[in-house]
């Protein structure tokens, strides 16, 4: 049997792949939840160990979720090796209207 919440899941994607925003992986996703919602600082390093994954693929990740806007890294003033992964307003906003797409469709489901 299905659960309730996969449909109402389904229905949030589909909206999503339809609006037109860029199509996101499910590990840049991932990682703009991890950044968004969790405290920080995050760094690649943490990143890599949270998703089980090496530090390459998160700078991978990273670079496309930089390049449009959600994510950027700062150098750390105290430690210039240390980068820490950063929110922008535009990856807050582009998750606000993902979150509001979920809550429509639990609202229909």
């Amino acid at each position: 049997m299905i659960d309730n919440a996969l449909p109402q899941w389904m229905r949030a994607l589909v909206s999503y792949v339809r609006s037109g925003q860029p199509d996101l992986t499910n590990r840049q996703m991932a990682l703009m939840l991890i950044t968004y919602i969790t405290p920080g600082p995050h760094t690649v390093r943490g990143l890599a160990n949270q998703l089980n994954v090496s530090k390459p693929v998160i700078t991978r990740a990273l670079n496309t979720l930089g390049s449009l806007g959600y994510l950027r890294r700062e150098r750390d003033d105290n430690d210039r090796r240390n980068i820490f992964v950063a929110k922008t307003d535009k990856g807050a906003e582009f998750l606000n209207v993902f979150g509001k797409s979920i809550d429509l469709q639990q609202d229909r489901g």
